[in-house]
């Protein structure tokens, strides 16, 4: 009797719990395709590819597009409105999807100078080793070039939403010639 008694909580509880549902998340996602492209692999150099991200970072991405702590012109808007269900089926959907195959190689000679600036700037500690991202942190490998451009100098400018602040401490030390090299290199990765 005291098992049950014990397990109520855990029942009521569960009601509010959404389980994200891939198939819920696809019909969502429908919107998300007109930039983010078939299945989430963008075909726009300014817009992230969205697949094989870790389902954990796209969560809380949409959740602070909603909350208005992270901005943008497309997504604050598209975001307003989803309710937490939303957020979960839209992550499990894309996060699911396989990478399409690279669109950019790395130029000759920037493997080597971008390998040594991410490991000099610790991206590996938070991407981890082979930038595929992990838990809320993004993957950066195979990332769309201008993007990658893009969000490393609004990180530099203090412009872009940095939830702990690491990434805009991290940047600081870039020069514009380390931003060309990293986002070449990291949109070049396997």
């Amino acid at each position: 009797m005291s098992i049950t008694i014990a397990a109520l909580p855990l029942l009521a509880y569960s009601q509010f719990v959404h389980a994200a549902d891939i198939n819920a998340g696809r019909q969502k996602a429908q919107t998300c395709m007109a930039c983010h492209g078939p299945d989430g692999n963008s075909v726009n150099p300014a817009v992230p590819s969205l697949a094989g991200q870790p389902n954990q970072f796209i969560e809380t991405q949409l959740v602070m597009f909603r909350e208005g702590n992270r901005k943008d012109p497309q997504m604050s808007p598209l975001a307003a409105n989803l309710s937490n269900a939303d957020v979960n089926d839209l992550a499990a959907y894309f996060s699911a999807q396989a990478r399409a195959p690279l669109a950019h190689t790395t130029a000759p000679g920037k493997a080597a100078a971008g390998r040594r600036l991410t490991e000099q700037n610790h991206c590996v500690s938070c991407h981890g080793p082979a930038l595929m991202g992990q838990q809320h942190i993004p993957r950066l490998a195979g990332q769309q070039l201008e993007y990658l451009r893009t969000q490393l100098h609004g990180f530099k400018a203090g412009t872009r939403f940095d939830m702990d602040g690491n990434m805009t401490s991290a940047a600081q030390a870039l020069s514009e010639a380390d931003i060309e090299i990293l986002a070449d290199y990291l949109a070049g990765m396997k």
